[in-house]
């Protein structure tokens, strides 16, 4: 797992050691050592709650620059649905599309296209899959049932995510209406809310890889759009997408698009977890379909965005009431094959019978070792809680001393006996 690609980064000039992002990983991922976080590449998911909790700007999420993009023949932007909603008093979807192609995109797709395709398949899967079908949308998902939940890894939906989709059908779509361009000379440029889809197009490995060659943070292109929408200029219709594309935007929007009422929708990566938490224990009530979002609020909640979630979600509310309910609809049949992904390969690394005996090993030892610790979780060892400061110490990745706690109790105690053999 050590080769997988992280779009998270952390500034050691700026932190300062506080634990704010130690007490708030979800995996554990974080470790205060010599006055400084250390991220664990193995552990991180990219959900950004370290960039989100940082009261330094010590994290930061890592993307392409506008400047990076290449200058090939055709370059197509590829705008997620929260994009829409960063922008005040807009009525017009074609607004932000035009500004796109004046900024110099000669061609827009819509990822919102693609999830109403998406919806369309998933309705069909829902009838003959195992139940229930966890929404393969958000790549923290994914990455987190294959760190901590990898036996639900088949209940992981499995088609290709809409940008992923969209990507490809934006290629399509250019080879079609131009003959005279080679995929090479095109690029397509995802406008993201978060680093999770960064680190996607990153560890997209394997024949064809990813159809996206850039992402870009919403941020940064939307202060470039605000200086280029008029709206006394008239945009060209361009928009291909319905409520239920841009519905996706926002928690929800995808769980509803399934025209089911045996489902559950929750955002936020601790909601997430105590979730996947009860999938996993079979406590959960029976679904049919489970959307997970990472970002409190959805897409609309990334760390590469600029607005407030919930403004960001009625803003998208009053676009919608303008749109009719769906633009994009899938072929009939199965999901076609090009359009299917397999399960990621942390979920498919299943341990070794020595390998299971050393994490026993370690798991009984550690448990041992906690039960001498104060159960405090205070973060002072630089470990977020006794239980992964008591692993820590069995790895071999700290030292018993650096419990404040636990070396205060032992010096008492030492007092104490001295102060009883000397009477």
């Amino acid at each position: 797992m050590a080769h997988y690609r992280h779009s998270v980064s952390l500034n050691l000039d700026k932190c300062v050691g506080c634990t704010h992002c130690l007490k708030q990983c979800p995996t554990e991922a974080i470790r205060i050592r010599d006055r400084h976080a250390v991220i664990d590449p193995d552990r991180c998911i990219d959900c950004g709650e370290c960039i989100r909790v940082c009261p330094h700007n010590a994290k930061r999420s890592v993307s392409d620059k506008l400047s990076d993009i290449p200058d090939k023949k055709w370059k197509i932007a590829l705008p997620t649905p929260s994009l829409f909603g960063q922008f005040d008093n807009l009525d017009d979807i074609d607004y932000v599309l035009q500004g796109l192609l004046d900024y110099g995109f000669d061609d827009v797709f819509e990822v919102a296209r693609a999830a109403e395709i998406v919806s369309d398949y998933t309705r069909r899967v829902i009838k003959t899959a195992p139940k229930p079908i966890i929404s393969s949308a958000c790549p923290v998902i994914e990455r987190l049932i294959s760190l901590r939940y990898p036996l639900l890894s088949d209940r992981l939906l499995s088609i290709l995510p809409p940008v992923e989709i969209a990507a490809k059908m934006a290629r399509e779509e250019a080879l079609r209406s131009h003959p005279e361009l080679t995929d090479d000379d095109i690029c397509t440029v995802l406008i993201s809310p978060c680093p999770a889809k960064v680190s996607y197009v990153k560890n997209r490995d394997g024949d064809p890889g990813s159809y996206i060659d850039c992402v870009v943070s919403i941020s940064d292109m939307y202060f470039e759009l605000i200086n280029i929408m008029k709206k006394e200029v008239v945009p060209v219709p361009v928009s291909r997408t319905g409520m239920i594309g841009l519905s996706w935007a926002s928690t929800g929007g995808e769980a509803t698009a399934v025209f089911n009422d045996k489902y559950l929708a929750a955002d936020g990566i601790k909601n997430v977890v105590r979730v996947l938490e009860e999938i996993d224990n079979g406590t959960c009530p029976e679904l049919d379909f489970v959307e997970l979002n990472a970002c409190p609020g959805g897409c609309v909640g990334g760390v590469m965005t600029v607005t407030n979630p919930f403004i960001a979600k009625a803003r998208l509310g009053s676009l919608r009431r303008y749109l009719p309910i769906a633009e994009n609809h899938a072929a009939d049949g199965d999901v076609p094959d090009d359009l299917t992904t397999e399960p990621c390969s942390e979920c498919t690394n299943v341990m070794n019978a020595e390998q299971r005996g050393e994490a026993m090993r370690i798991m009984i030892e550690a448990e041992t070792l906690k039960k001498n610790l104060p159960g405090m979780d205070c973060g002072f060892c630089g470990a977020p809680t006794c239980s992964a400061f008591a692993r820590d110490v069995i790895c071999g990745q700290s030292d018993i001393s650096e419990c404040v706690v636990f070396m205060r109790r032992e010096l008492d105690s030492l007092r104490k006996a001295e102060n009883g053999d000397n009477k």
